[in-house]
């Protein structure tokens, strides 16, 4: 009996065998392609080997050769960021746990050897976890959810850095914008500060007008200071987010932000977009639907969570007898006297009400930041529309009759640089408006497919009451 114990043990382990995992080519990386691609039509790449490094390198440049827009800034940070590199190496990780708990426990082998007076005993045994064979199947799955739920999360912190990038990129253009618009300004402050020092000389000018001239030039060069602090931090930042090292800090970038599109995007489906695809509601239903597996895992094994069966092979040599050799087995099981399984399966339950409870505040937080971020991208929008439209051109106008009244000494030139500080706040806000709007679009494409920063109570994985470790429970 023991022999053919034995041989169910060998035979259920190669069963077990049959059904393994193997390592992915790519660790794991297509479903992150294929999400990358749909969501942002982006390529992402997974460094590995030399060859893999010196492709990224030699795109990088070539993208680098030219003037960014924010589709190639996005590019080289999805190729060359070594922090989204980090979180491909968390997939690959991942996925050596799908193999593992893929696999069935290795069985246990001892041998010992007793002697004494002439005499010697000779034990084999073979011991295998039989509940944990049992259980392979259903912690392969679970495994294969979470192995999914490692995919997800590596998609989501593509679709982060693309987004910190859009975010950083508007914002260095619009910065390199105001230091240019304030550089003119300046110039034109300084030349009226200087005039006004030369008419205080002859007294054509009190010294109430020559402070208000001088306090302007002072004022626009302090702001100026400070947009170039500005610009140069972000686009330290900018940089950091594409993972530059000195050979790529010289990038160029655009003078001015691209004009606002025709008409705004119509999205009245926005709230279901968004549930449908955002990846941070992919990840919270795996989650679930783990924990809910898990669950009926806990609840099948709750009374038993220790069974090894051994088989036994004893040879004993007696001096006084020709030897003989005995055969037989050995099954371990725990005895639930006082745990019955009742803390894990209400540990379990409470895990699985915990992770629900989360998904639906995901749910309802999903279509709120949805509605919020459409109603933002329409409002500065308009905004920024209406400055293009309306403000900024008639200013333009003011601006030209005011100058040809000076020039037929209609005005005088106080007047005319009254006009020139007003015209500047209005250049001013119109930036600052077309900045905020391509903000919001960047938020809005976030808000619908996901990337944005991560919700408070995090984005852990909820933990699972495992009913039946690998180990069998030892």
């Amino acid at each position: 009996m023991a022999h053919h114990l034995a041989r169910g043990l060998l035979v259920l382990t190669a069963f077990g065998l049959s059904g393994c995992m193997a390592f992915s080519p790519d660790g794991g990386m297509t479903t992150v392609s294929e999400l990358t691609s749909q969501t942002i039509n982006k390529d992402v790449a997974f460094v590995r080997t030399a060859e893999g490094a010196e492709a990224v390198t030699a795109t990088v440049r070539r993208l680098l050769a030219r003037t960014l827009t924010t589709e190639t800034a996005v590019q080289i940070a999805l190729l060359n960021n070594k922090g989204l590199q980090a979180a491909y190496n968390e997939l690959a990780l991942a996925e050596t746990e799908l193999v593992e708990q893929s696999l069935p426990p290795n069985p246990v082998f001892s041998i010992s050897r007793i002697s004494g007076n002439g005499a010697n005993e000779i034990e084999r045994q073979v011991v295998g976890d039989i509940l944990a064979l049992a259980t392979l199947p259903f912690r392969s799955e679970i495994a294969r959810d979470r192995f999914r739920q490692a995919q997800l999360r590596a998609a989501l912190a593509t679709l982060r850095l693309a987004a910190d990038v859009r975010r950083a990129y508007v914002r260095t253009v619009a910065a390199n914008e105001m230091v240019a618009l304030l550089t003119d300004a300046k110039a034109t402050a300084e030349s009226t500060a200087q005039l006004a020092v030369k008419l205080g000389e002859t007294g054509s000018l009190n010294k109430l007008d020559q402070a208000r001239e001088q306090v302007f030039y002072a004022e626009t060069t302090a702001d100026l200071a400070t947009a170039r602090q500005a610009a140069a931090s972000a686009r330290e930042r900018l940089a950091r987010l594409m993972g530059l090292w000195d050979d790529g800090l010289d990038f160029r970038l655009p003078n001015q932000l691209p004009p606002l599109p025709r008409r705004p995007q119509a999205l009245p489906t926005i709230e279901a977009d968004a549930v449908a695809h955002r990846i941070d509601l992919q990840i919270a239903r795996l989650e679930l639907t783990a924990l809910a597996k898990s669950l009926n895992l806990t609840e099948a094994t709750r009374l038993v969570t220790l069974l090894d069966l051994a088989g036994i092979s004893r040879r004993t040599q007696d001096p006084e007898g020709p030897p003989f050799r005995e055969r037989g087995f050995d099954v371990q099981f725990q005895i639930p006297i006082f745990d019955g399984g009742e803390v894990r399966v209400r540990q379990a339950a409470e895990t699985y009400n915990l992770a629900f409870n989360r998904l639906t505040e995901r749910a309802v937080n999903v279509r709120s930041e949805a509605r919020d971020a459409y109603r933002v991208y329409r409002s500065t929008y308009d905004i920024a529309s209406h400055f293009q439209r309306e403000i900024v051109p008639l200013r333009k106008i003011i601006t030209e009759e005011m100058q040809l009244r000076f020039s037929s000494m209609q005005v005088d030139i106080f007047a005319l640089l009254t006009e020139a500080r007003q015209r500047l706040a209005s250049l001013r806000g119109a930036i600052d408006a077309k900045q905020s709007f391509f903000l919001a679009q960047s938020d809005l494409q976030t808000a619908v497919n996901g990337g944005g920063a991560p919700a408070a109570g995090g984005e852990t994985s909820t933990t699972i009451a495992a009913a039946a470790p690998a180990d069998g429970g030892h």
